[in-house]
């Protein structure tokens, strides 16, 4: 296959695999301005498999970024009716939707923090209506990538300028196992098999605690609650429920964690884009589940004004385990992408979970925040012991790998 060709297979992984078009059914497209040649490509496979309609809204973050040297701040953040009405309408009718992200690294380099916060904030109200109906309305989704020439250029230096794009298009097939001659449902089908079978292990083990040591200063204890569950059991799904991978690529099994029961240092092992920008070299102190420190230099007021998002954006919403040694980490980059770069190790996430309220009456708690913000912590050496409600330690991790 060319490499177009091999865009249209990749079109299809994502409208068959990621979102599991359904007959008749509209698709809402967030895409980024620098991947339209793409878009009419992934829409042709929606419509292929029976999409009712499909319908594209750009994301000029460049713009955004240029006009913030001009507006307020308050002016940035506020989001107009119709950005809302514009998705909210479809996602009512029971549209899917899929977050097609293109990567500029260098691109908020130069606007101040405040204002760089101020458009992503913008952007993430705006997506929290997605999220909203994905919860309430069980829609599929799907956050996927777009390979750009920025892209390509940030972080593919050693290869000739005029190669490096199509070289990030079959680095982005390889991450996704996508071959000119598999079936990328066949595939995928067996991927989920798999990290169902790590889920159920550690279900079956009914932790209560993970302790995360790494050399890096990591010592750091999570509290899982009786529904923190790693293998999304198929019984606890709504009758309204349609199979679909919200990320692609994806290689985690993870979990929503006890809101108050966090305690110790985690350090990251990998930059963390934020208000686009990449902070490196930071870490957290949790006491009793909530931030209580941001270890950093560089980037710090970022991070502080992170947890202070809102209530809960200082506690955790997810842990999520994966082995160290995984495709995207062993390709030897650092995509400056939370949807890849959290795939290449184990990672955490500040801000909202996945479970719902919890009952009262148990005791256990779940975090809920406007935020939900990946950070990975996964290293070569990491260790993870799960400790069960009657103190018994298993080794969940050893050298940066499953061990369970």
């Amino acid at each position: 296959m060319n490499l177009n060709e091999m865009k249209h297979k990749y079109a299809y992984m994502l409208a068959r695999v990621g979102l599991n078009v359904q007959k008749g059914q509209t698709v809402l497209v967030e895409a980024a301005v620098e991947g339209a040649s793409f878009t009419p490509i992934f829409a042709e496979e929606c419509y292929k498999l029976g999409a009712g309609n499909v319908v594209i809204h750009y994301l000029d973050i460049a713009n955004l970024a240029v006009a913030s040297g001009y507006r307020s701040e308050e002016d940035v953040r506020r989001v107009e009716n119709w950005e809302v009405e514009q998705n909210e309408k479809y996602l009512k009718e029971g549209a899917c939707f899929v977050r097609l992200e293109g990567v500029n690294p260098a691109l908020m380099e130069n606007v101040p923090e405040e204002k760089a916060n101020a458009v992503f904030d913008h952007i993430d109200t705006v997506r929290n209506v997605m999220r909203k109906y994905s919860r309430e309305l069980h829609v599929q989704w799907l956050i996927a990538m777009i390979p750009t020439q920025e892209w390509a250029d940030y972080i593919l230096k050693d290869i000739p300028e005029t190669e490096r794009l199509e070289a990030l298009w079959y680095k982005l097939f390889d991450l996704c196992y996508l071959t000119e001659d598999n079936d990328p449902v066949e595939t995928w089908k067996h991927n989920t098999e798999m990290k169902n079978i790590r889920g159920r292990k550690m279900d079956d083990h009914n932790f209560r605690k993970l302790h995360y040591t790494a050399s890096n200063g990591t010592d750091l204890t999570v509290t899982l609650t009786p529904w923190s569950k790693f293998c999304f059991d198929r019984g606890t799904r709504p009758e309204n429920y349609i199979e679909h991978i919200p990320n692609l690529p994806t290689e985690e099994i993870c979990t929503t964690p006890e809101k108050y029961g966090t305690d110790g240092v985690v350090y990251a092992s990998r930059p963390l884009i934020l208000g686009g920008k990449a902070i490196s070299n930071f870490g957290f102190r949790f006491e009793h589940g909530k931030v209580v420190e941001v270890l950093a230099n560089e980037g710090k007021a970022m991070l502080e004004a992170l947890v202070h998002t809102d209530d809960g954006s200082a506690y955790l919403g997810e842990c999520a385990l994966v082995e160290y040694h995984s495709p995207i980490s062993m390709s030897g980059l650092v995509y400056y992408t939370t949807l890849i770069d959290e795939n290449a190790s184990c990672h955490l996430a500040l801000g909202n979970g996945f479970l719902p309220e919890l009952p009262t009456e148990s005791g256990w708690t779940s975090n809920h925040s406007k935020i939900h913000i990946d950070f990975m912590v996964g290293t070569p050496d990491m260790h993870i012991t799960g400790i069960t409600e009657d103190g018994e330690e298993f080794t969940v991790f050893d050298q940066g790998d499953f061990a369970l």
